[in-house]
């Protein structure tokens, strides 16, 4: 972490070129004596703030999580290895260094911007100040949960660090969660609860109190699971998470879309949308970056895991990461719309005009979530198809919010939780035809996991769901061997599904932070 922090002392705040409220004016580098004196600046350095979660390259924490499970392979290229060493659990030279970077320099972003606050000239009228602060926490709670899933025990940090901190020791991951649902409280008491139909178009992507309730609920539900806990770092109990879930169902807005397949692009003029009244938060993308690399505008992730190196359309091309497992495709009914709706299924699509070409790990099935389409695509509009794509990213959806306010209620109130399984169901099959009904027990739990894995395929949920259930677990579903060795995995019980924490911060922290189980640096 030293060398983000030294390198951020100065800050430099670009302009975005993105959508809506991330549009602002460019600003020269400033230092901190010069700037944080007007609404207006503190505007910019919020902005600063959420264009880290533009940053990825191949390394983006969905596409990663998703090579973790047991729904994708590594894919891409024959010469391509970091993506099967993330699907194999295998080590690799200062790994996962980008992810942490990208992270901490969120963080280190939101922690000057609240320490500065107090210092902006608000006038009579502090509800941008209030809106900001919580903005900023729920930002800093996101980016550090992202960092606690990934690497457990992570150095903690809630004001910029001076030179005397820059070493501090990792934190107990009880520490982290804990600051985590405080900023979560915060931010879901102090963010507008304005519903979805109030909600102005220019402030799509910037997070709301339904966005921050959702959070929580997302945080309880795999630190409660993960560590074997009964409340959210003794912040946030059972009832509390129930509570804030309910008042995203009841009060947000929200509501599922009448098709799953028209909430992707893919669905082409069927395609509902951008920010439709299932996207709770979206991360938001455009392809006015117009090529340039210095800019991180566009969702790098969509070329990774689309068809390689060919087009066939309706689908552009890409560089094929994360082929997806036949069994997932498999374990959908075939009246089930999210089959075809959610994935590409070379034979089932009759896209003969295939070729193989250098694709490692073909299974004859790709991702239809997020990959780009050759109608709109981002060189027609002048940009560079590697860096330019432009689907938002969907962070939280009703649908994912349902399904946790389902789980939580299976042994409090069962005729909620089927109610709210029965919804996602429904819209899957256009039918009522298809419900399974829900037990207050283990059978129950299980048919819901089954639902999330169905319904939130692709969307970078599965992995942490499955650690959430127990390593065993995880193992079961991950460990995969079926004669051909090129996609053989075997989930590593010693590394307790944590990732590899990059050399270079342990090398930098100067001994303070210490490798994860099972990883070697």
């Amino acid at each position: 972490m030293k060398k983000i922090i030294i390198s951020a002392i100065i800050i430099t705040i670009f302009a975005a070129c993105s959508k809506s409220f991330l549009d602002t004016s460019p600003v020269d580098q400033q230092t901190e004596a010069s700037f944080y004196k007007t609404p207006a600046q503190a505007l910019q350095a919020l902005v600063a703030v959420y264009n880290q979660l533009e940053i990825g390259d191949y390394d983006n924490i969905q596409l990663v999580s998703e090579l973790a499970s047991d729904d994708c392979f590594g894919g891409g290229g024959t010469s391509d290895l970091v993506w099967k060493q993330w699907d194999r659990f295998q080590e690799a030279s200062n790994m996962n260094i980008g992810i942490w970077q990208k992270y901490y320099t969120g963080i280190y972003r939101a922690n000057v911007l609240l320490s500065k606050l107090d210092g902006v000239n608000w006038g009579a009228d502090t509800t941008l100040k209030t809106q900001y602060a919580a903005e900023a926490h729920f930002l800093r709670a996101y980016f550090y949960f992202d960092l606690v899933r990934m690497f457990g025990n992570i150095p903690l940090a809630t004001s910029p660090l001076t030179p005397a901190e820059y070493n501090t020791p990792q934190a107990a991951p009880a520490d982290v969660y804990k600051l985590i649902a405080e900023d979560l409280q915060f931010a879901a008491a102090k963010l507008p609860a304005t519903a979805y139909g109030g909600i102005s178009s220019a402030d799509y992507g910037r997070v709301n109190k339904w966005a921050a309730e959702s959070l929580i609920g997302r945080v309880y539900l795999y630190y409660t699971g993960y560590y074997n806990q009964t409340d959210l770092a003794g912040v946030i109990n059972k009832t509390d998470a129930i509570n804030y879930l309910d008042n995203v169902i009841n009060a947000g807005g929200y509501g599922l879309v009448d098709s799953f397949p028209r909430l992707w692009q893919s669905s082409l003029s069927r395609f509902v949308g951008e920010d439709n009244k299932e996207t709770v938060w979206s991360i938001k993308f455009t392809y006015k970056g117009l090529g340039s690399w210095d800019q991180h505008n566009g969702n790098r992730m969509q070329v990774d895991i689309a068809i390689r190196g060919q087009i066939l359309l309706p689908y552009y091309q890409g560089w094929g990461a994360g082929t997806v497992n036949s069994k997932l495709y498999d374990a959908y009914d075939g009246a089930d719309t999210r089959k075809s709706g959610g994935i590409i299924s070379i034979a089932d699509e009759n896209l003969s005009k295939y070729v193989l070409s250098d694709q490692a790990q073909y299974t004859g099935y790709f991702w239809k979530k997020y990959t780009p389409m050759d109608e709109g695509n981002a060189v027609d509009k002048g940009g560079n198809f590697q860096i330019d794509n432009y689907y938002d990213n969907v962070v939280i959806r009703y649908a994912d919010v349902l399904l946790m306010a389902a789980e939580l209620n299976l042994d409090a109130n069962l005729s909620k939780a089927q109610d709210y399984y029965n919804r996602v169901r429904d819209r899957a099959f256009l039918s009522t035809s298809y419900r399974k009904t829900l037990t207050p027990d283990a059978a129950g739990k299980s048919l819901i996991m089954e639902e999330r894995r169905l319904e939130l395929a692709l969307e970078g949920q599965r992995y942490w769901d499955l650690l959430r259930q127990g390593l065993n677990v995880a193992k079961a579903a991950i460990d995969n061997s079926n004669g051909d060795g090129q996609f053989d995995v075997s989930f590593p019980l010693a590394k307790q599904g944590l990732f590899k924490i990059p050399e270079q911060e342990i090398s930098l922290s100067n001994g303070a932070y210490k490798q994860n189980p099972g990883w070697t640096n």
